[in-house]
């Protein structure tokens, strides 16, 4: 939005007061992209999450090695989940869907790419003492969780339960964490599950 012109447009569009997204509300296209424009705190919820994105970006551009496939992968996942993000539209309460869509996003952009330190760090050990899991947790609107298990690294976010604290990732992994116990599921297909300790307890 570097012309005057649009910017004017997408303020009339969305009604006095009402923040601007990131994107030029004058192409809005599609129910998730209208209600954005209309709606000032989607807006500004668009408006963090693209710079966390263009954080992250930034992130991948300096690494030692890897930069432009690491730059690459972390474009086509925003792609992606700008194309799930619009098929809130299918969706019962399609606000409660968009905010979940960013909310989500941004906590898996901090935690992956380190965008903030970590309030706490915690070392599991599943199974045996050579099974180690580091989780690193981040305080982002929605808490996010940062895994590392061997040469694997996924994200998760916090999801209500009836106790303790479950963070879901990718592909089926999560961890259901009670105290100094905690239960990790690994990834689809193999969905295993094991206990998983706190180190020091």
């Amino acid at each position: 939005m570097s012309r005057m012109t649009p910017v004017f447009f997408c303020i009339a569009l969305a009604g006095p007061g009402v923040a601007a997204p990131s994107f030029d509300c004058a192409k809005a296209s599609g129910a998730v992209e209208e209600l954005i424009c209309a709606d000032a705190d989607l807006a500004a919820l668009d408006q963090v999450l693209a710079g966390r994105y263009s954080a992250a970006r930034e992130v991948t551009r300096g690494l030692d090695a890897g930069a432009a496939e690491a730059e690459n992968t972390l474009k086509a996942e925003q792609r992606g989940w700008i194309k799930g993000r619009d098929d809130c539209w299918k969706a019962g309460d399609l606000r409660a869907c968009v905010e979940a869509a960013y909310l989500m996003r941004e906590g898996h952009l901090v935690a992956r790419w380190m965008l903030e330190a970590p309030f706490a760090t915690t070392f599991w050990t599943c199974g045996t003492p050579a099974n180690e899991l580091v989780t690193m947790f981040f305080d982002t609107p929605l808490p996010s969780v940062r895994f590392e298990r061997g040469d694997t690294v996924d994200t998760g976010t916090l999801t209500p339960t009836a106790s303790g604290s479950r963070y879901e990732g990718s592909f089926g992994r999560s961890l259901w964490i009670k105290g100094d116990e905690a239960t990790w599921r690994e990834a689809d297909p193999d969905g295993t599950t094991v206990t998983c300790t706190a180190a020091g307890s």
